[in-house]
């Protein structure tokens, strides 16, 4: 056990005990006193402490740590009132993704580039989104069809597919969580003035906005980003959230299957260079059957689910009825009843009808008479 000294406690560290050396641990410990001497300038202060009593301090300054830590873990894992419930625990980003995207946000409008494929599918996409919106629409007006619908596209890039919904008469709003793509987008969609008044793009995820636009959007589109989301299945409860009861959801994506590893990735990546290396991850595909088991619990109900053919030679996509490689798929939020009737009132008015429906009958009459 330590001798009689002093532990001096100099700018922040311990620097040993000063006096004599040590006693034998069999040493009868003596009463404990100790004593503090601080310094003038408060920078250092002296411990002075008696014979045999290092330990019992050296037990108490742990203890006295060990609180400290307890609360500081208390405090970060505490929840301030006003921080949103959308926080990082939820976050659908991938950081790695949005690497990936922001080497090519500069790329975006070169039609003969990597996003050559994106501006093709539009002859594909856009119709089949336009289609099935009309579809819930009693009247439109011409050369603007989508006139009065609001739009969220998730995801959004430079805009590929935001301008043309735009162009069809849709208020739409495109997010995207790479802020250089939202420049490009922007850029690109000012020098149409038509355009800059119908959409609006903000750089931020889709979980940042949850909460200020849920049930807002007549349709939600997600086209070629399911499969590059951190996680799928609060991607989608997020999609439900903002859409409107009886909204439309659009997504185009990829299956997974063996045949999608081979041409997506292994030719379409590795070979052919259609698209740059590493832009897809094949554990992250997702098939129809996958994506039908998440939207269905979240009140989504699948109308469409139709097949897409890439042609490289050509550029061109087609509609196929093939859906191992890429697919659309058109899915309907559920109307939910305002004011359910009771039970009770239900089956009331249901004995009121067939009382009414036996006394307009001369012969039901005299049968519920007897």
């Amino acid at each position: 056990m330590w001798g009689g000294g002093k532990l001096s406690y100099i700018g922040g560290r311990f620097l040993g005990v000063l006096g004599p050396g040590c006693r034998s641990s069999q040493a009868k410990r003596p009463h404990l006193t100790s004593s503090a001497v601080y310094s003038k300038n408060q920078l250092s202060w002296t411990l002075e402490i008696k014979p045999g009593v290092f330990n019992e301090y050296r037990t108490m300054w742990f203890k006295s740590y060990r609180m400290t830590f307890s609360c500081l873990n208390k405090m970060n894992s505490y929840r301030y009132p006003w921080t949103r419930l959308y926080s990082t625990s939820q976050n659908t980003v991938d950081n790695s993704e949005v690497k990936t995207f922001l080497a090519l946000a500069h790329k975006w409008w070169d039609e003969q580039g990597v996003y050559g494929p994106l501006h093709s599918m539009n002859d594909l996409r856009v119709p089949f989104i336009r289609d099935n919106l009309l579809k819930t629409l009693p009247n439109h007006q011409p050369g603007k069809p989508l006139s009065g619908m609001k739009i969220l596209d998730v995801g959004c890039g430079g805009g590929l597919l935001t301008e043309p919904l735009g162009r069809l008469g849709a208020s739409v709003t495109g997010i995207d969580p790479v802020d250089e793509n939202i420049k490009t987008a922007q850029c690109h969609k000012s020098f149409d003035p038509v355009l800059d008044q119908r959409i609006e793009y903000r750089a931020c995820a889709l979980e940042e906005i949850v909460e200020d636009t849920a049930e807002t959007f007549d349709a939600v589109v997600a086209s070629e980003v399911v499969e590059h989301v951190l996680d799928l299945e609060t991607f989608l409860q997020y999609c439900c959230q903002v859409l409107k009861p009886g909204g439309s959801l659009f997504i185009t994506t990829i299956n997974k299957t063996q045949l999608s590893y081979a041409l997506g990735i292994v030719f379409s990546e590795q070979i052919a260079g259609i698209v740059p290396k590493g832009t897809h991850t094949w554990e992250k595909f997702v098939s129809p059957e996958k994506l039908e088991s998440i939207l269905e619990p979240n009140g989504l109900s699948v109308q469409t689910v139709a097949g897409m053919l890439y042609n490289p030679f050509s550029g061109y996509w087609h509609w196929s009825e093939n859906t191992s490689l890429n697919y659309a798929a058109h899915a309907v939020k559920s109307r939910v009843q305002e004011h359910p009737v009771p039970a009770e009132f239900v089956l009331k008015g249901e004995t009121e009808q067939l009382r009414a429906n036996a006394y307009a009958s001369p012969r039901m009459h005299e049968e519920m008479k007897k």
